[in-house]
């Protein structure tokens, strides 16, 4: 017999509720709320979890910001996730703020782990689309970041940056820049020969920002 809990139907309205009644619509009154579910859904099954995401994902930014949140806070459901599952939680991602989110707490750990492959990664970068091609990009970052778990990946990392080096889409340019002073906490050598070779195709702020960061270990520093 199977003991472990099952979600029932009842589950979404109830959350969109918890998201509504926010004393104040910002990111303390949302992380409270969130906090409380992933108490409640700890012992759920990893897929449920997923399932559960894929269904709040298109109710709004919310919704989708609580689908990735209790799934990065749920290790079974962080190591369940496969391509499949990945596509459909990014379907619709359109706003700076959504595509970090999946990217950090989605397709990149995903990535990280195994679950999802190179090749799909590279397929957003080449894409028309500004917030897929933002998200290959972001997607490395969880490849870098200790506090993310990331134990550093030069490889992956400059490839997707040579795949969009060229490119001026602002959002792009910003990605680029947080992924090479991402990279460059762990292998500060491959980011400085990488914007020595790419120094013509590189949008200046990346120059700037990047070189930066390895001189100083700030981004913009301050002028004295």
């Amino acid at each position: 017999m199977n003991l472990l809990p099952k979600l029932n139907g009842s589950i979404i309205p109830e959350i969109r509720r918890s998201l509504s009644d926010m004393p104040l619509k910002n990111a303390a009154s949302f992380r409270l709320v969130r906090r409380e579910w992933s108490v409640r859904l700890k012992n759920f099954p990893g897929t449920s979890v997923i399932s559960l995401a894929k269904q709040l994902v298109p109710l709004g930014t919310w919704e989708r910001i609580f689908a990735y949140e209790i799934i990065v806070n749920h290790n079974d459901a962080l190591g369940a996730l496969t391509t499949k599952a990945v596509t459909l939680l990014g379907r619709g991602i359109n706003s700076w703020g959504e595509v970090d989110c999946f990217a950090c707490y989605i397709s990149g750990p995903a990535w990280r782990q195994g679950n999802i492959s190179d090749k799909l990664i590279q397929s957003w970068a080449q894409t028309t689309d500004r917030w897929w091609k933002r998200a290959a990009l972001v997607s490395t970052v969880p490849l870098n970041n200790r506090a993310r778990g990331g134990e550093g990946d030069a490889v992956r990392t400059l490839k997707i940056c040579r795949m969009l080096l060229s490119d001026r889409d602002d959002m792009i340019v910003k990605a680029l820049s947080w992924a090479l002073r991402e990279l460059s906490k762990r292998e500060p050598l491959s980011v400085s020969l990488f914007l020595e070779k790419h120094d013509k195709q590189l949008a200046p702020r990346v120059k700037r920002e990047v070189t930066n960061k390895l001189k100083t270990g700030l981004k913009n520093p301050r002028r004295v």
